[in-house]
């Protein structure tokens, strides 16, 4: 009987993208297979099974691929954020630090009211940056935050530590060695 395929069996590694020494991980082959991409958004929904949601927040790019799936399935709203001047009208911003520089991360003001529960999903959760950028801005907005779903960790980098440390419920489908 041949064994049964997890998520991380969907996911393929691009040595050397986007530059020498890393080791990209390619979720793009997890979407193009239904079944893996079914799974996927099953198991990032399981941990929240039973917990009020209003909105699902997706984080720039892949985050709004998951995100929209995710909030069709609980036929809730999905907020885009996005990196700065993508989004139109009126938004808030965060900056945050990426391994060279600074990125900023924006939010439309009115996406999220005071109060509304809101599960934040990624592809990657590699040093936290993008994520904690993204919680504060709906923090800012007065959203709480009931979790955080990721396909991929890579546990080296420190991202989880960093979101549990700001007292983020942080899930993860699979971990990969590595940068």
């Amino acid at each position: 009987m041949p064994s049964r395929k997890t998520v991380k069996d969907y996911i393929r590694t691009i040595v050397d993208f986007p530059h020498e020494g890393i080791m990209f991980r390619d979720v793009t082959t997890l979407f193009a297979d239904p079944r893996g991409f079914r799974m996927c958004v099953d198991q990032l929904l399981h941990p929240f099974a039973g917990e009020e949601i209003d909105k699902v927040v997706g984080l720039e790019a892949r985050g709004f691929i998951i995100g929209g799936a995710i909030a069709h399935q609980l036929s809730v709203g999905f907020v885009p954020i996005r990196k700065k001047g993508k989004l139109p009208g009126a938004t808030i911003s965060e900056e945050y630090q990426l391994e060279y520089g600074e990125a900023v991360m924006e939010v439309h003001d009115d996406a999220i009211e005071a109060g509304e529960k809101v599960l934040v999903v990624d592809d990657l959760l590699a040093t936290g940056g993008t994520a904690e950028a993204g919680i504060r801005l709906i923090e800012r907005l007065g959203g709480q935050i009931i979790g955080c779903s990721f396909i991929v960790d890579l546990p080296e980098l420190g991202g989880r530590t960093k979101l549990e440390a700001l007292g983020m419920d942080v899930q993860v489908l699979c971990e990969f060695e590595g940068a």
